[in-house]
């Protein structure tokens, strides 16, 4: 037995551990200070050498760790202390052919992520259990949702992992939580061997990250590591075999359940739909021949718009992990009520001359996009930005009859330009002059403006009453603007101004 096996709990024996943190951003700057703090010997590494990072290196030389910064520091693994580490913990984008990590495998050198660290530092007698969640698509929201439904059940809880509380930070709370909700991410998923969650879920599976994990199967085989160790349930997306498939596949613990959830009537063991009401017939105790009344379609839309089918199969999966952690169904229905999405998770952001405008920037790749464009019928679709090497002919072809027009924005257009050749031809479709965005690393945010206002513009004058206009790129951002939340706010200025000139005093 390595000494590493040891290490299973934060009253563990750390002093003294050999170990390198690859990377200093949050993740890492955490990672590095609570081993430090445990006496473990610690080295550092970040290709990075600004201000940030120096501020970050600054703190942790106080608590005694060897701090290397700029390209040099990350081109091989180092010693500590004149000896080979013991374990490498990496940052999650850290691909596995780094020089440093690939060191570390050809070494037989243990790699931990975050995660595997978080779930090594719980409290000797287990800690806050973990609800865990991944999937291409309708993560966030759907951990948010979650929180929320925890909380409405009068739970101390928070989201954490890949968006929220440092998981690292809430696993070491001086104050424990009841429960955690917790996102992982693809490339945490890889790094992470031994936590073992109360419940877990994957949403969907879509090609996403594929050249980092190296092809779709190491990339769908990450994902259903969420699934591995689970107590008590595993929740799958009836409408995504992939997903049901992953559970199959996992090693869980004697039993654990599958729990299906559908946009359809649920048979047993499954959460759906029947009429208007999310309906549980896996918690409860005679699911053979009742069900459990959990929220209506109504309460997942607060100011009375029509629920995207997606919004209801996040809001199912959400429901499911609480109740597989014993929440009453009012508090599911409580959470979700009182639940507001982050911005720019289609988001309308006015309604005017009988046009909706609706931002959904988050939408970043096809899959997420498909998801937007069924939610809406006739829509003029402003598309576009960094395609990633993703392949559109699937969701044009999907989404054509709907489309009213198409707006095309960003530098890279020509993947976009080609499925909307091939797919739909009659589609009218209006391409916006990059003009000076995507020349350097962060595009102003005036010129990002220009190109939405132009963009807004053209979508105009092919609305026709009862359409959409829909900000769902398909695409990443960082071409013409700083990230996804500013190409959504550039969008939502961009309509408003429009309707201030056009319809004064309308309503938005």
């Amino acid at each position: 037995m390595s000494r590493t096996d040891t290490l299973t709990s934060a009253d563990a024996d750390w002093s003294g551990l050999r170990v390198v943190v690859t990377g200093l951003g949050v993740s890492g700057l955490a990672a590095a200070a609570a081993l430090a703090e445990r006496g473990a010997r610690v080295s550092v590494l970040d290709e990075r050498d600004g201000p940030e990072q120096r501020d970050r290196a600054d703190l942790l030389r106080v608590l005694g760790a060897d701090v290397r910064l700029g390209p040099q520091a990350t081109a091989g693994l180092p010693d500590v202390d004149g000896a080979a580490p013991e374990v490498v913990v990496t940052s999650p984008g850290w691909r596995p052919t780094a020089p440093a990590l690939a060191a570390a495998a050809a070494a037989g050198v243990p790699v931990w992520g975050e995660v595997e660290l978080a779930w090594r530092m719980r409290p000797p007698t287990g800690g806050a259990p973990w609800l865990t969640l991944t999937g291409t698509n309708g993560k966030t929201t759907t951990v948010r949702m979650l929180t929320a439904v925890l909380q409405a059940a009068g739970l101390r809880t928070t989201a954490a992992g890949n968006v929220g509380t440092p998981l690292l930070e809430a696993v070491l709370h001086p104050d424990p939580y009841d429960v955690i909700a917790v996102e992982l991410s693809s490339f945490q998923l890889h790094w992470a061997s031994s936590p073992a969650p109360r419940a877990s879920a994957c949403l969907n599976v879509a090609p996403d990250h594929v050249d980092w994990h190296g092809s779709m199967e190491a990339y769908v085989a990450a994902k259903g590591r969420v699934y591995e160790r689970t107590q008590v349930a595993c929740v799958y997306n009836v409408q995504d075999p992939t997903t049901e498939r992953l559970v199959r596949e996992a090693d869980v613990v004697d039993g654990c359940r599958a729990v299906g959830f559908t946009l359809d009537v649920p048979d047993v063991s499954m959460l759906g739909v029947v009429d208007d009401v999310l309906a549980d017939r896996a918690f409860v105790p005679e699911r053979r021949t009742s069900a459990a009344e959990l929220a209506t379609l109504a309460d997942l839309s607060p100011d009375g718009a029509p629920v995207p089918p997606h919004t209801v199969a996040n809001a199912l999966a959400a429901a499911a992990l609480a109740r597989a952690h014993g929440v009453p169904a009012a508090a599911v229905r409580d959470g979700l009520r009182g639940f507001r999405p982050d911005p720019h998770r289609i988001t309308r952001v006015a309604s005017v001359a009988g046009v909706d405008w609706v931002d959904d920037s988050k939408a970043t790749n096809p899959h997420a996009a498909d998801a937007s464009l069924a939610a809406f019928g006739p829509v003029v679709w402003v598309a576009g930005g960094l395609a990633k090497g993703a392949a559109f002919d699937d969701l044009v072809r999907h989404h054509r009859d709907r489309l009213r027009g198409v707006v095309l924005i960003g530098v890279d257009r020509e993947p976009l330009r080609a499925a909307l050749r091939r797919h739909a031809p009659d589609v009218p479709v209006v391409e916006v002059d990059p003009g000076e965005t995507g020349r350097v690393p962060v595009p102003s945010s005036a010129a990002g403006r220009a190109v939405m206002d132009d963009a807004v513009r053209a979508a105009a004058a092919m609305a026709q009453p009862g359409d959409t206009v829909l900000l769902a790129p398909a695409c990443a951002s960082m071409d013409q603007f700083r990230d996804y939340a500013s190409r959504g706010d550039a969008f939502a200025d961009a309509v408003r101004a429009r309707v201030r000139a056009t319809h004064p005093g309308a309503e938005g």
